[in-house]
């Protein structure tokens, strides 16, 4: 079996647990996917070879704060946290900190990530702070009263989706997302409507891009786009070209 072949077969149980916030089935599948990335890794490096036999190779408690092992647990754990706080799923993100706090220590790769969800951070300068700050409202069900909440969940989508663009889990943050963004619209176009910006205006548009029943990245891009004016954001010509990019298909 060729590294490739592993690391997608590594991946898919990740990817799943990702998806559908099952704490279970990523703390199970965190240790091999680490495993796979770091191998695969040092093999490029040229400070790794294969096996004699062909088993990957196991990481020791020093390779946990190998920066790149961390850097791909960070990734991971971002993800999770992320899909876990569009389902408001507090608990699943507590199984998985405490599971490995246990097994591997405070410091486990990914840590910092989760760090992100916990902190308060009232002057977040980063992506990473910004999404962090989201999250934690949503995990903790701190929602602000319904004049604020279209623009907050606007801003909580942008952020994300920006976050989900970088990371190695980018499809399966932006199915959850697709999904969360096309509820959270839904309930604004349908209850929340009258605190929206120029209403007569914006909310044929914001009904208009609902319209489009795929939940993907287009979908998302050209809500944001769409939804911008009624939330009373305006846009760089550039980012608006760039989200407009994004929604061709």
């Amino acid at each position: 079996m060729t590294d490739m072949v592993e690391l997608q077969k590594r991946k898919q149980p990740i990817n799943l647990a990702i998806v559908h916030v099952d704490p279970d089935a990523f703390i199970g599948s965190l240790m091999g996917w680490l495993e796979i990335t770091a191998f695969i890794t040092a093999q490029k490096a040229g400070t790794a070879q294969i096996p004699a036999d062909g088993v990957t190779p196991r990481l020791s408690a020093s390779d946990f704060q190998n920066s790149g092992v961390q850097n791909v647990g960070n990734d991971a754990l971002f993800a999770f946290c992320m899909t876990a706080a569009l389902k408001g799923d507090a608990p699943a993100v507590d199984k998985v900190e405490t599971t490995l706090v246990e097994s591997l220590g405070k410091d486990f790769p990914g840590s910092l990530a989760l760090g992100y969800f916990r902190a308060d951070n009232a002057n977040p300068i980063l992506l990473e702070d910004f999404v962090g700050q989201a999250g934690k409202q949503w995990l903790q069900g701190d929602r602000p009263p319904p004049p604020l909440r279209a623009k907050e969940d606007w801003n909580t989508g942008l952020r994300f989706f920006e976050k989900a663009r970088k990371s190695n889990f980018i499809h399966e943050i932006m199915y959850p997302l697709a999904k969360w963004t096309r509820e959270r619209w839904t309930l604004i176009a349908e209850k929340e409507a009258a605190f929206l910006h120029h209403i007569e205006d914006n909310l044929p548009i914001v009904r208009e891009a609902l319209e489009d029943p795929r939940n993907d990245q287009p979908f998302i891009a050209n809500m944001l786009l769409k939804a911008a004016p009624a939330v009373d954001m305006e846009l760089t010509e550039e980012y608006a070209g760039f989200l407009r990019s994004l929604a061709k298909r």
